[in-house]
């Protein structure tokens, strides 16, 4: 950094004078008393998995102790700041090292736990902002180390390991752990794309931009002019968050056969924790294709972990400490019902979706842009997890994706262009003429015809749309107060839950509603993410680089997360600059006179995610947020900031 930070000096002075008093031997913390510590796994899945067997001593094992921020509200200040022109730290954004140093763990403590798990032979790795200690050792040390035993077991089709008891540590190590990660690695963390499915063979075909290419985007959201000004993302650098490999020679053909001049050997990959499978490659494979796009001069980190708890914090650890990105799209999570249900069972619900919450609040202090799909299950984001005949409390509610719930990240959600088809099969005729909320009510009449109607067809085709709601795991953040739209709502009742929300009834006439909600609001911001509307996506067997490769159509809001990350590169080239946290500054444009971003604020069926819908004079709902961006107006109220600075 450049020049001294006038808060960030304080916070300093405060982090000396909150320094842990001098602490006992590690010796003695291993005998003294132990207090529980929580895991990361639902207590409902320990509950109900068949168990068979101890997990031989010799088995490596890793596990991720998570750290407690410190000085947490200087942090979110700090934050502020840096999107606050006029500030002092106004884009005035801390290295790795600063940001250890004023808001990671006490180094005596990290010294501490360090010693007590070697009393027991398992080692110990500090990620660089001392919030994060990955332990890697056997069943037989964690055994000891936590005073458990794990276990193999089996859930639902997925064999995996767990401590049945509660993990316990010293009191002086514990009181400071958010959490343990890891005991178990029982994951439930599903890519946020959708395969356009062909609506029936020997039909009509639809009439409406089907198959899209960058180029279609690049006209439909104004971002030309950016590139008229010769930006192409020269100079910055797009992560990628995921957990499934990919064939990196697919995005290269990708590219060129849409004729796109791309910056050569441009794509790294980083295997965390040893990488990932191939369940999943064809997120990866559009994350790349379609962020790369969009910056084509621009270089793109593809961060590769396994599909664990553990996996996915250390893979946005790993991006998020490197602080080579200046931008990093994930289009993976889970649905907070799941995560609900480990706060009724007593487990670690809250403090695994503030794991993340952390990271996040990192990298904005360090001032990446990050973005996260907000979900494909419109208004109810566990339908399609949960099933409508799982029995399951909360699959029918109204929910919201993890990690895109946290207020640190922008949360990407789903729009619907023009489409028009006919169905020769039966007779019916299905029309949207303007660019809408995503969600598959417009279809209802041609999947009635079909006979889906019924619980089983309900949560993949009736239930699908733009992630979009109220979070209840994180209250509504200072940049969305008193915005209007924001904690109230428009919505069409199209379904009635039974009492304790484990499936839907359809209703036979849509009402209007009207209401107020709480916690964070989503999502931030939509562009177009309909399969029926959807986008080209370009790959190979599963490995096998060129081997019966072609194209597939794919929507949902993981596009949208990645364009977004795109878009953030080429707006920092073209203004030489690095935006940062995007939230707050996108809602204070949007309530300017000229607003670079357009709400679809108007109500009913024909602008919804299956429940939430627009309310007219607002400039947000949560259906589609604060609306569609006009990119390079975009670019221009960033680069405003900027001069305002000057």
């Amino acid at each position: 950094m450049g020049k001294k930070l006038g808060k960030l000096a304080a916070v300093s002075t405060l982090s000396a004078m909150m320094l842990f008093n001098p602490i006992s031997s590690v010796s003695h913390a291993a005998g003294s008393d132990k207090t529980a510590v929580q895991q990361g796994v639902s207590s409902k899945v320990l509950a109900n998995a068949s168990y068979f067997g101890n997990l031989p001593d010799d088995t490596p094992v890793t596990v991720d102790l998570v750290m407690k921020i410190r000085n947490k509200n200087q942090l979110e200040n700090y934050i502020k700041d840096t999107v606050t022109p006029k500030s002092q730290n106004y884009r005035n954004y801390l290295s790795t090292e600063e940001f250890k140093k004023n808001f990671g763990a006490d180094p005596n403590f990290i010294k501490l736990v360090k010693e007590y798990f070697s009393l027991f032979g398992i080692k110990t790795n500090v990620y660089p902002d001392n919030l994060i200690i990955t332990a890697t050792g056997t069943a037989g040390q964690f055994n000891k180390a936590f005073s458990i035993t794990l276990q193999k077991a089996k859930y639902k089709g997925k064999n995996f390991h767990a401590a049945k008891g509660t993990p316990k540590l010293p009191s002086k190590i514990s009181n400071s752990i958010l959490c343990i990660l890891g005991l178990s690695d029982y994951s439930n963390l599903t890519a946020k794309s959708v395969k356009q499915a062909p609506l029936l063979d020997n039909e009509s075909s639809p009439v409406g931009p089907l198959s899209l290419m960058p180029k279609d985007l690049i006209n439909h959201y104004n971002v030309q002019p950016l590139y008229d000004k010769g930006a192409a993302g020269k100079g910055q650098t797009i992560g990628i968050v995921t957990l499934a490999d990919f064939n990196t020679d697919d995005a290269y053909q990708y590219w060129n056969e849409a004729g796109i001049n791309v910056k050569p050997d441009r794509i790294e990959k980083v295997n965390v924790d040893g990488g990932s499978g191939w369940d999943g490659y064809e997120e990866t494979t559009l994350d790349v294709e379609q962020s790369g796009s969009l910056a084509p001069q621009s270089d793109i980190k593809v961060y590769v972990g396994p599909n664990s708890d553990t996996g996915f914090t250390n893979t946005f650890a790993e991006a998020i400490n490197e602080n080579k990105s200046q931008q990093i799209s994930v289009s993976w999570g889970e649905s907070e019902p799941a995560i609900q249900n480990l706060i009724e069972q007593a487990a670690e619900t809250p403090q695994y979706a503030e794991v993340f919450n952390q990271l996040f609040m990192q990298g904005a202090a360090q001032g990446i842009s990050m973005f996260a799909a907000s979900g494909d299950e419109g208004s109810y984001d566990a339908a399609r997890e949960f099933g409508l005949e799982s029995d399951v409390p909360g699959a029918a509610s109204l929910s919201v994706d993890n990690p895109a719930d946290s207020p640190y990240i922008t949360a990407a959600g789903g729009t619907t262009l023009p489409f028009h088809f006919h169905s020769t099969a039966y007779n019916v005729d299905v029309s949207n003429d303007k660019e809408r909320a995503w969600g598959w009510d417009y279809l209802y009449s041609y999947f009635d015809a079909r006979g889906l109607n019924n619980p089983t067809g309900w949560g993949d085709r009736y239930l699908a749309g733009g992630g979009g709601g109220f979070s209840q795991m994180f209250p509504t953040p200072d940049y969305q107060q008193g915005v209007p739209g924001v904690n109230k709502f428009t919505a069409v009742q199209q379904w009635t839950p039974n009492a304790d929300q484990t499936s839907l009834t359809r209703n036979a006439t849509p009402v209007l509603v009207k209401g107020k909600g709480k916690g964070r609001n989503m999502p931030d911001l939509s562009m177009n993410a309909d399969p029926y509307t959807g986008y080209a996506v370009y790959y190979s067997d599963a490995g096998a680089a060129g081997t019966n490769s072609g194209y597939a159509t794919f929507g949902g809001t993981s596009f949208v997360s990645p364009q977004l990350a795109g878009l953030s590169a080429l707006i920092n080239s073209s203004n030489k600059s690095q935006t940062g946290f995007w939230n707050p500054q996108i809602y204070r444009f949007a309530e300017e006179s000229d607003s670079p971003l357009h709400p679809l604020n108007s109500s009913g069926t024909d602008n919804d995610n299956g429940y939430y819908t627009g309310t007219p004079g607002t400039v947000y709902n949560q259906a589609t947020g604060l609306g569609t961006p006009d990119v390079a107006a975009l670019a221009s109220h960033f680069e405003k900031g900027n001069r305002s600075n000057r």
